[in-house]
């Protein structure tokens, strides 16, 4: 199978446990929960140990890496495989990085379930042996509150002599400063101040005194309320006063209008009989005229006969 179709595979079973929700116990990576070995390929030919554990310990701390090299030029040959100390680790690579391209290049990451160390380990030492064996992590215990007490146990013995030095450099400075206030008590001595008995007769005079002063208090308020009631009086007969003076000048404008009207009308009515009597002068005027006219058209009529 090509391995650009594996790589898509994979991914695609990512998308969907992404999209089911699937829980650890049923994905796929549970088959692999026993080996904490990683294969890597399609890497740059011109990668080293190194760049390749740059780039794959941003999700784990790598313990092992087997790159796979030509045995005459010793040059890489594309491919490793990758041990990290937590198994756990190897789900996060193969999620994250599958796919990716470095240096133009799209690599394949997957799980390896079963191992096997290179056949030339003649000359490699006895731990690499087992490393190549066994692998790393391959049981990761879960991390317990009763490792982390039995980690506190296996405390170093320098650790403690560091920690009792420094017991009991504080309990001298403690010691130091206790011998410190002493001698400044010693230097200045305190005063003791006497402190006078309490006269019963005292009580009576400030009770009778706060009496007093509290009849007083009340003379001066209710000479305080009596005087806001008189200007509260005196405020009230102003306003009544200002109201009565506002309705008689209401009225006194009203029977000016009045006045004013009875006037002009008057005027117009004296206006009217004026143009009345001359209207009636006029008609009396003409109406004499007309026989007198009359009467000289028939003597003109009569002297016309007469020659």
């Amino acid at each position: 199978m090509n391995p650009l179709t594996k790589v898509k595979l994979i991914n695609e079973l990512n998308a969907r446990e992404a999209e089911l929700g699937v829980q650890e116990a049923v994905s796929w990576h549970a088959e692999y929960k026993d080996s904490a070995w990683v294969f890597v390929g399609g890497l740059p030919y011109e990668l080293t140990e190194g760049d390749v554990i740059c780039v794959f310990s941003q999700y784990g701390e790598v313990v092992n890496i087997n790159l796979v090299r030509d045995k005459k030029t010793g040059k890489s040959k594309g491919f490793c495989f990758l041990c990290y100390e937590d198994q756990r680790s190897t789900i996060l690579a193969v999620d994250n990085f599958n796919g990716i391209k470095i240096k133009g290049r799209t690599i394949r990451v997957d799980h390896v379930a079963n191992y096997r160390p290179p056949k030339d380990s003649d000359d490699l030492d006895e731990v690499t042996k087992t490393l190549h064996a066994k692998g790393c992590g391959v049981k990761t215990p879960p991390h317990s509150s009763s490792d982390s007490l039995s980690e506190d146990d296996d405390v170093p013995a320098k650790k403690q002599k560091d920690k009792e030095k420094s017991r009991q450099e504080g309990q001298k400075q403690s010691s130091q400063s206790v011998k410190r206030a002493a001698s400044a008590e010693e230097a200045h001595p305190r005063i003791k101040i006497k402190k006078e008995k309490e006269d019963p007769a005292y009580d009576r005079y400030a009770s009778g005194s706060h009496q007093s002063w509290n009849g007083s208090e009340r003379k001066h308020a209710s000479r305080m309320q009596r005087e806001e009631e008189e200007q509260r009086h005196q405020r009230q007969s102003e306003r009544r006063g200002e109201k009565s003076s506002q309705e008689h000048r209401g009225q006194n404008s009203l029977r000016e209008e009045r006045e004013e009207t009875g006037r002009k009308s008057e005027r117009h009515s004296s206006r009217r009989e004026e143009s009345e009597g001359t209207r009636s002068r006029d008609q009396r005027e003409s109406s004499t005229r007309e026989p007198h006219s009359r009467h000289r058209e028939r003597g003109s009529t009569r002297d016309s006969s007469h020659y």
